[in-house]
């Protein structure tokens, strides 16, 4: 796994944006230094030549006598400044410590010689004063001492050359976190809208012209025209499931009046009854669908009431005891009395009946299924366990798909596949939230949560 694959986008741009500023800060001091080393020694050697010069005027003759300014004692510019006569022999002035006497005079010429350790320039020069005859003039300025500061300049470079990177790095992580708030904005809503379901949603950045708006601008697009297509969707299933109710209606009503009859013969009267039974399953998963298709366009109607889910819970558990004793199940009440709640009384008792039927189905021969509802301070728990065939880990993200079922050839064949849908859509609309647990072959857990104080 390469590093471009773990980091994230911010990060990637804000690690490059470093490296970027270290590298550019990195060769401007390189070149800033190369020129200043060069730059300090022209200026020295300026500030000597300039030093020699000055000196010429600050020694005179007369009366037969030299008289020097006190000014050549004054180390200006670092520049010691010393006279001689033809002979060699110090005359007036101050020259550095250690510094090799002998070295030779050199008219007009600025040089470098080393003395010890320490490297200097200098600057002679020949002065003819009247009345008196010729002096020389030698100016002297240590190199070393000219580089030791550039040297302390170059270490406190170094010194703030890490909280120059750290800086480049926060200023580089706030500029990439800027630019990238706008795609920071759209996977928010996008994710917002999955896991809502909520196709109205928009990104709606604003005007912009840059590659982001642009995007942003593109998801709006596509986010109306998938909620168009949804709602197209919905309304066609409402229309179709309403259309249907009647054509179901009245094949019920011709089966019951059949079955009526006393002339049946037997074969007829069970392929009469067959065809009732499917006709009774379909009705009812014409029902769930028109229900659910309804509340995806905000049009079921909830009769929200205070009920006592304890006593809802006991009648379903006791209609599904029946038909589990077909399959040898046996059922387990651990329900705790007078556990009130608002909500929809029709709709609660679906939920129930839609979560036992549905561990019925999967449930194994004589195995067992476990009801619980309790009530703590702050929340209305309800767990409803068998130890049927389970359910894939693969699988359990589908479950609440409409329609999909984890093995059509176990379940009942009434099933329609929008039990689960069924129930979690009755959940949500009363305010709470449903989670899942299983394994293959040990059984499969549900677990619904309401807060008491949820307000709808």
């Amino acid at each position: 796994m390469t590093y471009g694959r773990i980091l994230s986008l911010k990060a990637k741009l804000t690690l490059v944006y470093t490296i970027l500023m270290t590298a550019v800060v990195s060769m401007a001091l390189v070149i800033l230094f190369s020129v200043s080393n060069q730059e300090i020694r022209t200026s020295v050697q300026g500030k000597l030549r300039q030093r020699v010069s000055e000196a010429t005027q600050e020694v005179t003759y007369k009366n037969e006598e030299l008289r020097f300014d006190s000014d050549l004692l004054e180390l200006k510019d670092n520049v010691y400044l010393s006279l001689y006569d033809t002979g060699g022999n110090l005359l007036y002035g101050k020259i550095p410590y250690g510094f090799d006497q002998t070295t030779q005079f050199e008219d007009g010429n600025l040089r470098e010689v080393v003395s010890g350790s320490v490297r200097y320039d200098i600057m002679d020069m020949s002065y003819p004063l009247d009345g008196y005859g010729t002096i020389l003039i030698r100016g002297i300025v240590s190199i070393s001492d000219a580089e030791q500061d550039f040297r302390s300049i170059l270490r406190f470079a170094v010194i703030i050359f890490p909280l120059i990177v750290i800086l480049a790095a926060l200023l580089g992580y706030g500029m990439t976190k800027k630019t990238l708030a706008p795609v920071k904005k759209i996977t928010d809503t996008v994710q917002d809208i999955r896991q809502k379901s909520d196709f109205s949603r928009r990104i709606h950045l604003g005007d912009g012209k840059d590659e982001i708006y642009t995007l942003a601008k593109t998801f709006d697009g596509m986010l109306e025209h998938v909620e168009e297509s949804i709602k197209r969707e919905q309304q066609f299933t409402s229309d179709v499931s309403h259309e249907l109710r009647t054509p179901i209606s009245v094949i019920l009503m011709q089966c019951d009046a059949l079955l009526e009859k006393k002339n049946l013969d037997e074969e007829t009267r069970e392929e009469v009854f067959l065809i009732q039974k499917k006709t009774q399953a379909l009705s009812k998963m014409i029902s769930q669908l028109l229900i659910l298709s309804r509340a995806d366009q905000g049009r079921e109607r909830l009769v929200m009431e205070n009920q006592n889910l304890s006593e809802l819970m006991e009648i379903t558990t006791e209609e599904a005891k029946e038909r589990a004793m077909e399959k040898g199940i046996t059922v387990y009440e651990d329900i705790q009395p007078n556990i009130m709640k608002k909500g929809d009384e029709t709709l609660l008792i679906r939920m129930w009946m839609n979560l036992l039927n549905n561990a019925i189905s999967y449930g194994k021969e004589n195995g067992h299924i476990w009801v619980h509802l309790s009530q703590t301070t702050d929340k209305i728990t309800a767990v409803i366990r068998d130890d049927g065939i389970g359910i894939s880990e693969e699988a359990l993200g589908k479950i609440w798909d409409r329609f999909y079922q984890v093995d059509a050839s176990r379940s009942s064949t009434e099933s329609s596949g929008l039990g689960l849908s069924m129930v979690k859509w009755i959940v949500k609309v009363h305010g709470g939230n449903i989670s899942v647990s299983s394994q293959l072959g040990k059984g499969t857990t549900f677990t619904i949560q309401f807060f008491v104080n949820e307000e709808l």
